[in-house]
């Protein structure tokens, strides 16, 4: 692992973070909707309350990007953040109604999300000149997401998904214990005044990635709101839910332990146009072959592109796209666009196309969206950064 001008990485530290962020996510992503379901809400109500929590990811990325500029003090803004979380999640244990569940995961939302996309920039400080190599941290994150996915499916199988809050309240605890043993990055200043925030937008490449983020996470809607219920749906127990699940992310540590290589060898561009491909496949395949389990695990596999290749080559893009001090702010409009606005516009226009068109016809539609995305991905082509081998 590199180092950065002030010292050697703080690998463990840094990977324990992910392994706790992503269990959350391991935790929420696959059985939250169906503990929704478990309290009585139909198909256009999950995907309202799942399109909250997304939503929430277009604002507070940006504004908690904007304090940590300001303020400097980038982890204690994590600190702050990863305990309010955890603290507003608390709510959950209390209402059971619509406009209580919509009020609480708002609040825990908003903290919730401002913490990855500080933490990815601090990340990409800490690695300096071995930003990508970043990949080698992150895959932590997916193993904790397949530890949590994995355990709490028969889990859940067994008890039913009432203990999940709890389960969250725990992981989420974890999370911020991690931070407060995580080093500040030395900021990276060396190319600040370079450019303005306005000025880095307007170019073609970043508005290409933008949006292309966006119709990639859009297309995500379908999977991460009902793959679970589709599942069942179709006569699959809780534990092979939770072994597809984890299938997916097998594959995507796969890519991550690989990528540091393919980057240099290809670019980021060429394999961000490539996930985006892929995924629309997926979609189209998931549509198609749900009952089909042998296709359905290849499907799953492509998770690997569908995320990893997709999320790794993003955020090469990002580092190099926004210089100096706007690193941060990228980072946060990385994650505002594509988890935030593309996964709530997924999330919502999911709900409704379920309960109107079906599941097969939903992701369809998912795989009709992917594509629009790899137009836009053309654009960060054209840019010889895209292609760089050295992502410094």
């Amino acid at each position: 692992m590199s180092a950065t001008r002030d010292g050697a990485v703080p690998y463990w530290r840094l990977s324990g973070f992910y392994l706790f962020y992503f269990a959350s996510i391991g935790a929420f992503v696959p059985y939250w909707s169906l503990y929704l379901k478990s309290l009585g809400f139909g198909a256009a109500e999950i995907g309202e309350l799942m399109a909250v929590v997304m939503a929430t990811k277009v604002i507070a990325p940006n504004l908690w990007a904007w304090l940590a500029d300001h303020l400097g003090h980038r982890m204690r803004i994590i600190r702050v953040a990863t305990l309010a979380a955890a603290l507003s999640f608390a709510g959950v244990l209390f209402t059971t109604h619509y406009w209580g569940l919509a009020l609480v995961m708002s609040a825990f939302s908003f903290f919730w999300h401002a913490a990855l996309p500080q933490f990815e920039a601090t990340t990409m400080t800490h690695l300096g000149e071995g930003a990508h190599r970043y990949s080698h941290i992150r895959l932590w994150g997916s193993i904790g997401f397949i530890l949590s996915v994995t355990a709490l499916g028969p889990a859940f199988q067994r008890l039913g998904v009432a203990p999940l809050p709890w389960v969250m309240l725990a992981l989420l605890a974890a999370i911020w214990a991690t931070t407060l043993r995580v080093p500040e990055g030395a900021e990276d200043r060396h190319a600040h005044g370079q450019a303005s925030l306005l000025t880095t937008l307007r170019q073609p490449a970043v508005i290409g990635l933008l949006l292309a983020c966006f119709f990639l996470q859009a297309s995500h809607g379908p999977y991460y709101t009902f793959f679970s219920i589709y599942l069942e749906d179709h006569g699959y127990t809780r534990g092979v839910v939770g072994g597809l699940w984890a299938l997916g992310v097998v594959a995507e540590v796969g890519v991550f332990l690989l990528l540091h290589r393919w980057l240099p060898r290809y670019g980021a561009g060429a394999l961000l146009l490539l996930s985006i491909a892929i995924t629309a496949v997926r979609w189209g395949l998931i549509a198609r072959f749900v009952d089909t389990p042998w296709i359905l695990i290849l499907a799953q596999t492509m998770h690997a592109a569908s995320y990893g290749l997709f999320h790794g080559s993003a955020i090469q893009l990002v580092h190099r796209l926004f210089p100096g001090r706007l690193k941060g702010r990228g980072q946060a409009l990385y994650s505002s666009f594509s988890f935030g606005l593309g996964g709530a516009f997924g999330s919502l226009g999911a709900g409704y196309a379920w309960e109107g068109l079906g599941g097969a016809a939903s992701y369809a539609l998912a795989g009709v969206v992917a594509a629009l995305g790899v137009l836009c991905a053309l654009l960060v082509l054209r840019d010889p950064r895209s292609r760089t081998a050295a992502f410094t």
